[in-house]
């Protein structure tokens, strides 16, 4: 019933929306600029922008939608003296911040779509670069795009069903219905950051933290093109305000740990890891700490939701980027990667093999060595899976040639772990590829060193007959005690 209530649309009471003084054409002692109390509903696990003040980068207010017929086309910019410019583009700014209900596409389609060519005049505006924007300009358009696109999101698609254990992938595709003017307001925010006419030492000013926060808030979005934006601008800034690089790391770390330990629900997963990726590929030599402890407490722990086929491609490149970068850091992942093996979930498996493979490529000699002995271990589990893509995905790393390299390196380690598994294959695994493919790696093998291939083959026999011996033993033992329990029972009757 909580849940319900704050989920609840609060819909304005009929003297409100009927009051011209809020929407800012009221007579001039009662006008209140156009802005009304910005109330902020946090959702359970889609906490929306906190509001903030006027000098904070976020929406200073949202701006009440204006009764038909009050908002009017204002002149074009080119037909605006030179002068005149930064005026008109103040006055654009401010048609751009009243709101309107989309839910209805019959409800003011004038003002709307006086909206939508005032945001287009707004992007060409800035993209032209006709003209250096004032920094009171600036200030303004920020607050703008703010009073656009910070806002509670809707309850997300698993919420509204009450199902807490639907598959992410499945979920129908959610599309924001106020798109057609959401995208030029995101638009015109990128166009303003990678502009060679932007000063950052200007708009840090007004592109602060709380502003960058309330972004990575909405990487929750469910419209794959919301997202898209916001991967976009988000890279944009991390690489014009490097005062802000620290605090956008230490950001996405947070999103990271409340997805991973908390809610294993978030829409934005696989943007910020491309963001990431390209981040990573730009660290430098030697790797500092901060980088490495990223590694180890978020990266490799994302491996543990049950989602993660929707973000692995990103995640997989991540963790690839960093063993490249520095080879020493393979066998923590690797070990990483053993620790959240999947143990019944035969597609994530096959995810994680696939991605072992990436990383055993990057992998040297001595790095290989530390962790070979679990590995293989592993391996040979896989190699016997009654799945069987997730048997010929472990034994297609036997055609990456440097894989083969480090196995024949350390053959005397690596074949005796998964000789028996091998064998076992070629016994009686159901599937004939998966067989195929095990007949050429024990092929491999035996080229490889014959002498300890046949070791192995011993030393299999030897474990075979004592495997044998112990069962006889088990039922003889067993045969014993049940004639001794019949003799007993024998006894008891003539007794009686």
């Amino acid at each position: 019933m909580f849940k319900k209530i704050i989920k609840g649309n609060k819909k304005p009471s009929k003297s409100d929306s009927h009051d011209p003084s809020s929407y800012g054409y009221g007579p001039p002692g009662t006008r209140n600029s156009g802005a009304v109390a910005n109330v902020v509903v946090n959702h359970a696990s889609r906490a929306g922008p906190a509001a903030s003040g006027p000098n904070s980068g976020g929406a200073p207010g949202i701006t009440a939608l204006p009764p038909s017929g009050t908002i009017e086309p204002l002149p074009f910019f080119r037909d605006a003296p030179v002068s005149e410019r930064q005026t008109l583009f103040l006055r654009k700014l401010q048609v751009c911040c009243f709101q309107f209900d989309f839910s209805d596409t019959l409800k003011t389609p004038r003002e709307k779509e006086i909206k939508r060519q005032t945001l287009l005049e707004l992007v060409d505006f800035i993209q032209s670069g006709s003209g250096k924007i004032t920094e009171t300009c600036q200030e303004e358009m920020i607050k703008m795009v703010s009073v656009n696109i910070f806002r509670c999101l809707p309850p997300a698609s698993h919420e509204n069903t009450g199902q807490e254990n639907a598959d992410p992938e499945e979920e129908e595709l959610y599309l924001e219905p106020s798109w057609p003017h959401l995208q030029l307001v995101y638009e015109l925010l990128l166009r303003y950051i990678v502009s060679s006419d932007t000063d950052t030492k200007v708009a840090k000013r007004y592109i602060d933290h709380s502003f960058v926060l309330k972004l990575l808030d909405l990487f929750d979005s469910e419209d794959p093109r919301e997202r898209e934006y916001l991967k976009n601008i988000l890279h944009r800034i991390y690489g014009k305000f490097m005062v802000h690089r620290p605090f956008i790391r230490k950001a996405i770390n947070n999103i990271f740990y409340r997805f991973i330990y908390e809610t294993e629900r978030h829409s934005g997963i696989a943007e910020l890891l491309e963001i990431l990726g390209s981040i990573i590929n730009g660290f430098a030599l030697p790797m500092k700490e901060e980088h490495k402890l990223f590694l180890v407490r978020a990266l490799i722990p994302l491996h543990k939701p049950k989602s993660i086929a929707v973000y692995h491609q990103q995640l997989s490149y991540c963790i690839t980027q960093f063993v490249e970068k520095d080879y020493k850091l393979a066998d923590t992942v690797i070990r990483g990667l053993l620790k959240y093996w999947p143990l019944t979930n035969c597609q994530k498996e096959v995810l994680f093999l696939g991605e072992l493979e990436e990383v055993l490529e990057a992998t040297q000699a001595a790095e290989f060595q530390r962790c070979m002995v679990p590995l293989f271990r592993q391996i040979a589990r896989c190699l016997n899976s009654s799945h069987f893509q997730v048997a010929e995905r472990a034994l297609f790393l036997w055609n990456n040639e440097h894989i083969v390299g480090l196995i024949a390196q350390n053959r005397n380690v690596t074949l005796p772990i998964i000789f028996e598994a091998l064998e076992r294959n070629i016994q009686s695994h159901w599937n004939q590829a998966v067989h195929g493919l095990t007949v050429n790696v024990r092929k491999m093998f035996l080229e490889m060193d014959a002498d300890l291939f046949e070791e192995c083959q011993r030393q299999l026999a030897e474990r075979e007959a004592r495997s044998r011996e112990v069962e006889e033993q088990r039922e003889l033992t067993w045969k014993k005690l049940a004639d001794a329990a019949a003799q007993r029972g024998e006894d008891d009757m003539v007794t009686a």
